[in-house]
C-alpha cells in the first residue's frame, strides 16, 4: 500500500490562534472556563478540553454570571456580545480574523444601504455569526438555484459574501448564478474563502486522481473537513471522513491500494499519525509526503488573554 499524504493539511492559523488561547486560560486561570459553542468543529480536540475541565455551552443561560466565557474559532453576533455583557461575562474573544473580515465586510456594506446574499449552510455556527451583524439586510443562499428565487432586481444595491469553509467550486457556481442574475452585485476585492481552506482542497484535487481511496480526518459537523470529503466522492473515489484511526474499516482497503489522506483545518495531526501507523501496520503501508504549497501564516492570540493575567506581560 501507499500513502500519498495530503501538505497542507491539519490545523490552519485560526485554528491554532484558538486552540492555543484556550490553552494559555487554562494553563493560567484552571478550572471555570466556559466556551460558547466549540472551539473548533473537531471530536478530539472538544474531548480534550473536556477532560481539562472546560465547559462548552449553546446558550449563555448555562453560563453562571461573572465567569469567563470563550467565543469559538466560528464567531458570535452582536447579540451573543451583548447578552454576555449584561451577565458579567469576563469575555475572549477567539474568532478566526478571517472570520472577523467577513463581519466587518457585512457591517461596511450594510451601513452603506446594500442588501447582502450570504453565500453558506444554513445552522452553521459561522453563519448565524455573520447574519447577526445585520440580520435585516442579509439573505442567506446556498444553492445556484436559489439565487432563481431571490427577490431583488438589477436596479438593487447587492453584495455577496461567502461563508470561509466552503468548497471553492461549490461558491464559484453560485457565484456566477449571482454575476449572470444581478450583473450590478459587488463583492470584497479579497475573497472571503479562507486560504487554509483553498489549499487543503487544491491538495486533495491534485492527490486523488491517483488514489483509490480517498481518508479525511475532521469531524461530522467540520464543513471544510467534509468538503475535502466531497471532492473525493465527486471523482468516484471512495471517500470517508472520519474521527480517527477507530472508525478505519480494513474492507475500504487493499494491499496494492493508493490511499490519499488529509485531514480537515481542525484536526489535530494526532489524528493523522495513528491512521498512518494503522496502515502501516494492517498494509505494510508506504508514505510519500506530498505538498502542493508551504502555509506560514499566523495570527496572535486576542488581547483581552492579558486581562486574565494569561500572558505575561
Amino acid at each position: 500500500m501507499k500513502i500519498l499524504l495530503a501538505n497542507p493539511r491539519g490545523f490552519c492559523a485560526g485554528v491554532n490562534m484558538a486552540i492555543e488561547c484556550l490553552d494559555e486560560a487554562i494553563r493560567r486561570v484552571g478550572l471555570g472556563i466556559y466556551v460558547y459553542h466549540e472551539i473548533v468543529h473537531n471530536k478530539y480536540v472538544v474531548d480534550r478540553f473536556t477532560k481539562q475541565g472546560v465547559k462548552f455551552v449553546d446558550s449563555l443561560e448555562e453560563v453562571p454570571t461573572g465567569s469567563i466565557l470563550l467565543f469559538s474559532a466560528h464567531g458570535v453576533s452582536p447579540e451573543i456580545r451583548a447578552l454576555a455583557k449584561t451577565r458579567n461575562l469576563q469575555t475572549v474573544d477567539a474568532t478566526c480574523p478571517l472570520v472577523t473580515k467577513v463581519h466587518l465586510e457585512a457591517i461596511r456594506y450594510a451601513n452603506a444601504g446594500y442588501n447582502i446574499v450570504l453565500i453558506g449552510h444554513e445552522g452553521h455556527d459561522e453563519v448565524i455569526g455573520t447574519m447577526g451583524e445585520a440580520p435585516e439586510s442579509i439573505t442567506l443562499v446556498e444553492t445556484p438555484e436559489e439565487v432563481a428565487n431571490l427577490p431583488f432586481t438589477q436596479t438593487d444595491k447587492l453584495a455577496f459574501l461567502t461563508q470561509t469553509t466552503l468548497s471553492v467550486a461549490e461558491a464559484s457556481e453560485v457565484i456566477v448564478a449571482l454575476r449572470n442574475r444581478y450583473p450590478q452585485i459587488d463583492s470584497p476585492k479579497k475573497e472571503d474563502i479562507c486560504y487554509a481552506t483553498t489549499n487543503r482542497q487544491e491538495a486533495v484535487q491534485m492527490l486523488v486522481e491517483s488514489a483509490d481511496v480517498l481518508i479525511c480526518l475532521g469531524s461530522q459537523n467540520s464543513s471544510n473537513s467534509r468538503r475535502l470529503m466531497e471532492i473525493g466522492a465527486s471523482q468516484g473515489v471512495p471517500s470517508y471522513l472520519i474521527d480517527g484511526a477507530a472508525e478505519l474499516q480494513s474492507e475500504w482497503f487493499e494491499q496494492d491500494s493508493t490511499v490519499v489522506i488529509t485531514a480537515g483545518a481542525s484536526a489535530p495531526e494526532v489524528v493523522v499519525e495513528e491512521c498512518i501507523d494503522y496502515l502501516k501496520q494492517h498494509f505494510n503501508a508506504v508514505v510519500s509526503e506530498e505538498t502542493l504549497r508551504e502555509e506560514n501564516v499566523h495570527f496572535n492570540l486576542p488581547k483581552e488573554l492579558h486581562q486574565l493575567g494569561v500572558l505575561k506581560s
